[in-house]
């Protein structure tokens, strides 16, 4: 299968789109992908946004928070299955990290996804820490 993919840096993405991708990827399993405000909201709240397109059609997204200078929290990895396993996750990480080359990329793996990033050559790190709630904190 021969594909023309388009890799850009794009300000907006409709939140029907975002979410039609997330669930071809798997990744909507994990994201509130029923509630469009709490979407929308993540998108309006990301600043950089990283789309792989096949002829219009978006086929994969890097959402990220980045300050551009230290530190890069790339928030959403999803490639639609039909896409997967032809390097375009790691193009999209790759156009993330150039769009803020100072920063550190970091992530949190889906767990069907960890043994994924150290085969493109990322590291891990042990010391990552988080709570969902406030309440958690003692």
């Amino acid at each position: 299968m021969s594909f023309s993919i388009n890799y850009q840096v794009e300000n907006q993405l409709p939140v029907e789109e975002f979410i039609a991708v997330l669930n071809r990827s798997t990744l909507g399993e994990r994201r509130p992908v029923e509630d469009t405000e709490r979407i929308a909201d993540m998108l309006k709240n990301a600043n950089l946004l990283v789309t792989a397109r096949d002829n219009g059609v978006l086929i994969g997204v890097s959402r990220a928070i980045t300050d551009f200078a230290f530190c890069t929290y790339l928030s959403d990895l999803a490639v639609d299955e039909a896409y997967q396993k032809q390097g375009i996750g790691k193009e999209l990480i790759r156009q993330t990290k150039l769009a803020a080359p100072r920063a550190k990329l970091i992530l949190l793996s889906a767990p069907k996804a960890v043994e994924y990033y150290p085969k493109i050559g990322m590291k891990h790190h042990p010391h990552c820490y988080f709570i969902d709630t406030v309440e958690e904190l003692k």
